[in-house]
């Protein structure tokens, strides 16, 4: 198709899918590979390779997270407003190229730096491809759920094989090769999205009204770009001082609930009842990815000190295990979670949100349960059961598929996906 393709004609598509889905899912799959896989060996990196303390090294690990959701927030806001869906995304995956290909030239000197610029990257890329994804449908189309889940098993597949060969690499070849690993797999997924745009027509291009100049409008954008570049150093800072951090993070929170009901005094009351729910809902969310992101964190340290490396008779890097067995459970169960969902709807016997909600804290607490019992198997030298760890997170897999499925924001029209990008933010405050 031609540039000047329609959204409607787009929108129009037959069969279950429209032909631009697997493209993005494709270009979502190698950056998910990047992310997921720099979080699989951030922590163990600061402390094998830079020998930062174990709880130093988490604490940053929990900074570098922080500032991801913080910038995700600020990327969608000016994709919103200024750059569109395309720009952002690009300019966010440019960055992490080079944030990685920094890292990779000098892994024991240029970390920092390079973490910044994945941080501002992540921020740019991550909300806004899910946000092109929704505008393939028309609202109310009851293919889309379908599409998203398609999006779904992308973004696993990509962390599981992030999970998988960053770890690879970096104990078995070099620090340096796992991260130039990430950046090439997002020059992949870059070109990629490149050879999309050809088909996408009118979306995810700028959003600034057609009474601006495009001087302006250029000048706008520049703005953006030389901003972002600009706070690469304030966030270097901050990272590389938890306690900085945490003084950020206790000032802009606040600030960002304040933002929250600013923009929520727009709406007319029933839509402000349905926005306060959602809010509840998210906050709610934020206690429970709190604690599942200590796979990135105190697990990860967890694996690589007090796991052996045997799985059901097989010898695997414990922390393969634990940064890839989550991803491989969702792509298994998420299909068969569904279909009990559907099952149980066509009887009437469905649990609705809250109790979904309820459920999925409930396997999250198992799960760390199981996680605490791991002690009645260790050693004399303190390792324990990778069996018994990876029951862990499948348990703790089906907590996320009781939050995911209803409400991981993939699956929101273009509206309620920019409302959600306003309060995502939320989840890098706490």
């Amino acid at each position: 198709m031609h540039q000047d393709e329609s959204v409607a004609r787009i929108q129009d598509f037959k069969g279950a899918y429209p032909k631009q889905l697997l493209l993005l899912c494709l270009t979502e799959m190698w950056e998910r590979f990047c992310f997921y896989g720099m979080r699989g060996i951030l922590t163990i990196f600061m402390v094998e390779k830079l020998l930062i303390g174990e709880k130093t090294a988490n604490l940053q690990y929990g900074a570098i997270q922080a500032f991801i959701y913080a910038f995700a927030f600020i990327g969608g806001l000016f994709a919103d407003k200024i750059l569109g869906f395309r720009k952002s995304l690009f300019f966010g995956g440019i960055l992490m190229v080079l944030g990685n290909f920094i890292i990779a030239f000098s892994p024991d000197t240029l970390f920092y730096i390079g973490i910044c610029f994945t941080i501002v990257g992540t921020g740019f890329f991550k909300p806004n491809i899910s946000s092109m994804v929704g505008t393939l449908y028309k609202e109310g189309d009851v293919r889309q759920d379908a599409g998203f889940a398609l999006f779904y098993t992308a973004i696993n597949v990509g962390a599981f094989l992030g999970g998988v060969i960053m770890v690879y690499l970096a104990h078995n070849v070099s620090w340096a090769s796992a991260f130039f690993a990430a950046g090439v797999v997002m020059v992949i997924g870059l070109i990629t999205f490149i050879y999309t745009q050809r088909t996408m027509g009118t979306i995810g291009l700028s959003p600034q009204h057609p009474s601006v100049s495009p001087q302006k409008k250029t000048i706008y954008e520049v703005l953006v770009y030389i901003g972002s570049l600009l706070a690469i150093p304030l966030i270097l800072l901050l990272v590389s001082n938890t306690e900085y951090t945490d003084y950020f993070m206790y000032t802009i929170g606040p600030v960002t609930l304040l933002y929250f009901f600013y923009e929520w005094s727009k709406y007319s009351w029933p839509e402000k009842k349905k926005l306060l729910a959602a809010l509840i809902f998210i906050l709610f969310s934020i206690v429970f990815w709190a604690f599942f992101e200590q796979s990135g964190g105190s697990l990860s340290i967890f694996a690589l000190h007090n796991l052996h490396d045997q799985l059901l008779g097989m010898t695997i890097d414990p922390n393969m295990v634990n940064n890839s067995s989550n991803t491989i459970f969702v792509i298994i169960f998420s299909f068969l979670v569904g279909l009990v969902w559907v099952w149980m709807a066509k009887r009437k016997i469905e649990p609705n949100t809250i109790i979904k909600f309820g459920l999925g804290f409930l396997f999250l607490a198992a799960s760390f349960y199981i996680l605490f019992f791991t002690r009645t198997f260790a050693d004399a030298s303190g390792k324990t059961s990778l069996n018994v760890f990876t029951f862990a997170y499948l348990v703790m897999t089906f907590g996320e598929l009781c939050l995911s499925i209803i409400g991981g924001g993939y699956g929101e029209p273009e509206r309620k996906c920019q409302f959600k990008r306003k309060v995502d933010f939320l989840y890098g405050w706490l």
